[in-house]
């Protein structure tokens, strides 16, 4: 199984994981936005013009996510330097 790329923003503590190559030009043609109240955060499901899923952006990601994979995940803000 190949790997699923994570990046992380601690400044934003949003995480995006993708579902396609990330050096390949997908863009997201229909953001689908999950605001359940019951989750207590926002999770964003972006697809292509075909209708796949190529990633999520989960937003409040230190309570969403496991912390090994916030760990592991590319850093995008200074932090990660």
């Amino acid at each position: 199984m190949p790997d699923v790329k994570v990046t992380y923003d601690t400044t934003a503590n949003a995480a995006y994981i993708y579902f396609t190559d990330p050096q390949a030009s997908v863009r997201s043609a229909h953001t689908y936005p999950c605001d359940p109240i019951d989750v207590d955060g926002m999770i964003n499901l972006d697809f292509d013009e075909q209708g796949r899923l190529i990633g999520i952006e989960v937003l409040a990601a230190r309570s969403k996510l496991p912390e090994y994979l916030l760990q592991a995940a590319e850093r995008l803000d200074s932090e990660g330097s």
